[in-house]
């Protein structure tokens, strides 16, 4: 043991910064068995002969490591190797590029001015010169001029160095980006799993794809270093060293490799983006970012930023003569050989494979793991299924371009080829037949939501120009619900994650029905049809289409008006700055729209379409209620057909409550288990459970399927059908009582709200808003004494008040279970 010890000490000594790192570690490794290693970093180097904690920003950190290191060995050191430096991909200018990297390596040398080094050996990096274009290769004369801000730190490193190393001979090794079978430098890396996922950006690139960076595996890195110390007094006192494959892999060569090893395809087809939309499209990821919580998004940043769509053109290929002459070095792998490796621990384990290289999983990978699934599978199962269902409605993209040809034509066969209608059907004509025709790739998915956008500007074109032209007006209706229909209704619905549309339940763990089936969204549909036909046809009188409109219980405060014509023609209609009967139905329309969208599973997999269903929904409800609370109070009469609309809409909101309720407690449960919820939101997620198949059943007879969708989850209970109907006789006491001013108005206003409430709490899992009543009830008991009530007016709030306060304490019949929702109901 003494002897061994003896021949220890008397080893060479090479000190290496940042010997704790994946570099340090190999480079300690190779020279242990000829060098005694002496490791200085931030935590202990484990595998070094010896190690020393220091603080590189710290100068007297440093010196004290000095002075341990020259009491025990003395001051004659064979070279020191520096490694440590600060680093990240962002791009931006971090102060601790200056501190660790300029300000650390001057510390570093001004500490070893008292030791006799023969060699100071500083790692730094090829990006330091002006990138050149493909065929022209870098040698060590090509001029300085880094692009970002790493390599500009190590280019004023390498300044320091030359000013302040005196007589101690240094040799700045410039290395090429660095690989191995299991990790590569981030720029592949990120490249290769972009290719892995399949995901719109592995086609996308937005330089010169003939350019590329050139490489160099770990082991001939570990080859240079070792080298260059073995070489230390052979070398000139100055001198500076390339080292990397002389043969860079252009980025188009690369994604034709990865593209055939990970998938199979020989060419991977890279589309050409013009970087000023790249970088607008990257700025715009980027500084959307930091409006999401961590707690939310994992704090995952974007990997591409701008800066790097500048340098999309950079070439960076080597010229390793001097490396071959002076070092004797030459690299014994090559990266595009190496990618067969490097795929191989891919494609075996893909999730170690991402955190090893630091790149976060996607979600259906940590989702394909928690459920037990292999992620590999999971992908190519969603894969296969997506391009199946993309094929069988491949007739949808072939409708849509035939309904912009028809958008083109149209004004010249509807005659109205002289308005601003005109232009924008023929715009909107030749962007559904673009968007349409690159719809038929599956890949292009997202010209679908192109289609869609157009199609909402035809259903809102013909009420922002007021047209005249009712044909306009019925064509800008239909080509746009068809053109949305075909676009973002049929199958595949885009956007939904592997791991959602491959694993998880139909039905919401702890619930006995399914809010997302059919059934239960079949009354919601015909409810915004209902709607939807009422708003058309109010619009048209509000267009001037039609002369008149059906009204046959109100007259209007106006001659010649009945009570629909003169509310639909008020002060209060007329403040919108578009017909506001057609703007409801529009919104019916997307309703419609939005509730054939997705499967029974959407109540997971859609979250925002789930989202957008209440956008709608409540807030158009909201405003129908107003809407009919205004008309006697402010206009003095009703309107029938709005009255038939509220309570459409109000029963929508009903039968749509019992989704609500699912999502949300989907969302929160992922939540508690740390998913990332913005992305869960748009792409949904798997869940507690196991997949089971479930089908409406629709092989029965009418009356058994519409007795499924009107009493599943809603319920009509008699003492909210009896608060309706109070809710109702309120409504009218001024006809029927003859109440005036403000007891006329307060019991319109109450009975309103009253019915709002009651039809609302018909949901069973909206059941405790039911409560509400009480608070209306009360007011119904004090509204009389504010005002001059004759003893019939009396009677009928107390007698209406204490009802409905009576009424609002029974909670009625509760068949479903609703999760922890259920708790609620009582």
């Amino acid at each position: 043991m003494q002897d061994k010890r003896n021949t220890t000490q008397h080893r060479p000594i090479v000190i290496i910064t940042g010997a704790a790192g994946g570099i340090g570690t190999a480079l300690t490794h190779s020279l242990k068995r000829d060098y005694r290693i002496i490791g200085l970093d931030m935590k202990e180097a484990e595998e070094a002969d010896e190690s020393h904690e220091f603080d590189l920003t710290s100068l007297d950190s440093i010196k004290e490591a000095m002075d341990k290191i020259a009491d025990r060995h003395g001051r004659d050191i064979a070279a020191v190797v520096h490694l440590a430096a600060y680093f990240d991909f962002t791009g931006e200018e971090s102060p601790l590029y200056d501190k660790v990297n300029v300000q650390g390596t001057s510390n570093l040398l001004t500490a070893l001015q008292d030791m006799n080094v023969d060699r100071f050996i500083y790692s730094s990096t090829m990006l330091v010169h002006k990138p050149q274009i493909p065929g022209r290769k870098i040698t060590e004369h090509t001029p300085i001029a880094p692009t970002w801000a790493y390599p500009k730190s190590k280019a004023d490193t390498e300044a320091v160095i030359r000013e302040q190393a005196g007589d101690m001979p240094y040799t700045l090794l410039r290395l090429a980006g660095m690989y191995d079978e299991s990790h590569c430098v981030p720029t592949l890396s990120h490249q290769i799993a972009r290719i892995y996922e399949d995901s719109f950006k592995s086609h996308l690139y937005s330089g010169n794809t003939g350019a590329g960076q050139a490489c160099i595996h770990q082991e001939d890195m570990i080859d240079a270093f070792r080298r260059t110390i073995d070489r230390r007094h052979d070398l000139p006192r100055e001198n500076e060293i390339l080292v990397g494959e002389p043969h860079c892999v252009s980025y188009e060569a690369l994604q034709n490799r990865i593209g055939e090893l990970i998938h199979g395809k020989e060419h991977w087809k890279t589309l050409s983006v013009p970087k000023p939309l790249a970088k607008t499209g990257a700025l715009l990821e980027e500084k959307s970012e930091p409006l999401i919580p961590d707690d939310f998004d994992k704090g995952e940043k974007p990997f591409i930023r701008p800066f790097m769509i500048d340098m999309a053109d950079d070439h960076y290929e080597l010229n390793i003569n001097r490396a071959r002459k002076q070092l004797g070095w030459e690299p014994r792998h090559e990266l595009y050989d190496k990618l067969e490796d490097i795929v191989a621990n891919l494609l075996k384990d893909p999730r170690g494979w991402y955190e090893a290289n630091g790149i976060t999983p996607p979600d259906w990978m940590e989702e394909a793991s928690e459920k037990g699934r292999n992620a590999e599978t999971v992908l190519e199962q969603h894969q296969q299924q997506y391009q199946r269902e993309h094929f069988r409605t491949l007739w949808a993209h072939f409708f849509n371009m035939g309904l912009g040809a028809w958008l083109v034509t149209s004004p010249s066969i509807l005659g109205y080829t002289s308005s601003a209608m005109s232009f924008s059907d023929m715009a909107a004509g030749l962007l559904l037949v673009i968007f349409g025709f690159m719809s038929l790739s599956w890949r292009h998915s997202w010209a679908r939501w192109v289609c869609a956008v157009v199609g909402v500007w035809l259903l809102f074109a013909p009420l922002l120009f007021w047209t005249e032209s009712a044909a306009a007006y019925l064509n800008g209706t239909v080509t746009g619900m068809l053109a949305i229909g075909f676009s973002a209704v049929v199958r595949p619905s885009p956007g939904i994650s592997p791991a959602a549309a491959t694993t998880g339940p139909t039905m919401p763990p702890g619930w006995n029905n399914n809010p997302s089936s059919w059934f239960q969204r079949m009354p919601i549909i015909l409810l915004a049809l209902v709607g939807f036909f009422i708003s058309r046809y109010l619009a048209a009188y509000q267009l001037g289409h039609i002369d008149a409109v059906w009204d046959p219980f109100f007259a209007g405060t106006r001659e010649g008006l009945n009570g629909t014509e003169d509310i639909i023609t008020s002060s209060a209609s007329k403040a919108w700055p578009i017909p506001d009967a057609g703007l409801g139905g529009i919104v019916y329309m997307l309703e419609i729209l939005i509730g054939l969208i997705g499967t029974s599973q959407r109540w997971r997999t859609m979250p925002w379409v789930v989202a957008s269903f209440g956008v709608l929904i409540v807030p158009l409800g909201v405003v129908s209620v107003t809407f009919i609370i205004i008309q006697p109070i402010l206009i003095g009469t009703w309107c029938t057909l709005c009255l038939i609309q509220a309570g459409a809409m109000l029963l929508q909101i009903a039968y749509a409550f019992n989704e609500f309720v699912a999502t949300g407690e989907f969302l929160k449960r992922r939540y508690r288990a740390g998913a990332p919820m913005l992305k869960i939101f748009f792409t949904g997620d798997t869940d507690e459970g196991e997949r089971e198949p479930m089908q409406d059943d629709f092989h029965r007879s009418p009356l058994a399927i519409a007795r499924d969708a009107l009493q599943t989850g809603v319920t009509l209970p008699w003492n909210l059908g009896l608060a309706i109907a109070i809710g109702i006789w309120l409504m009218f006491t001024r006809l029927t009582l003859g109440n005036e001013g403000g007891l006329a108005n307060w019991d319109h206003l109450l009975g309103a709200l009253i019915i709002t409430v009651s039809i609302i709490a018909l949901a069973e899992s909206a059941r405790p808003i039911r409560w509400l009543l009480i608070a209306l009830g009360a007011m119904l008991c004090l509204v009389p004494f504010l005002h001059d009530a004759s003893t019939a007016a009396l009677i009928n709030s107390l007698v209406c008040g204490v009802a409905v306060i009576a009424l609002s304490v029974r909670c009625g019949p509760i068949h479903g279970r609703y999760g922890s929702w259920s708790r609620l109901l009582v």
